[in-house]
């Protein structure tokens, strides 16, 4: 009998300590209001968007892919980097249809915020509505993709769990959304 194994299924075969091109850090040396130097490793990346996104009939929109940095494959909010000069709601709608194969009836910006402390990287929350699917995925080479459906309650409740690595922008996009006042 040959054993299947999971599409989704990533192996580490091995670690270094440099980066692969994504994301650079740099040390920055800052001058203390004291007087003495701190110095501070800072992330840059690109501008990126992630989407908390609902089907016509109300179903919120996942993505289950595998990510690096937890190490396993995670039930993810759509999105990805912002091209150079590329409007957000442009890119949003791009991650979206090349991810899930949906199209957005309605997309607003609901937040903008910054990675992390020691990051340059600025991400952007989109609330997407009246999604309805209009062709397959089309992700691109490193990306093994699948999406699925939730129920709302569902969904809000993977949200709220954490079990996937956008919680600040999925919990923008439910505020937005006005479900999070739903639950006492």
């Amino acid at each position: 009998m040959t054993e299947r194994t999971d599409p989704m299924t990533w192996t580490l075969k091995s670690e270094r300590p440099q980066p692969a091109g994504y994301l650079t850090v740099r040390c920055r040396t800052y001058v203390q209001p004291d007087g003495k130097d701190s110095e501070w490793d800072i992330l840059h990346g690109s501008r990126t968007v992630a989407l908390v996104a609902f089907t016509e009939d109300g179903r919120g929109i996942l993505v289950r892919q595998f990510r690096p940095g937890p190490g396993k494959v995670l039930a993810e909010l759509p999105g990805g980097m912002i091209e150079p000069g590329e409007e957000v709601l442009h890119a949003a709608a791009r991650e979206l249809l090349e991810e899930t194969g949906y199209q957005a009836g309605s997309a607003e910006v609901v937040m903008r915020t910054y990675l992390a402390s020691y990051a340059t990287h600025v991400r952007y929350a989109v609330l997407a509505r009246g999604c309805r699917k209009v062709a397959e995925p089309t992700p691109d080479a490193e990306e093994f993709v699948d999406p699925v459906t939730l129920s709302q309650d569902a969904y809000v409740d993977h949200l709220l769990g954490g079990e996937y690595t956008d919680a600040d922008v999925g919990l923008a996009g439910l505020v937005a959304a006005g479900l999070l006042l739903r639950k006492p």
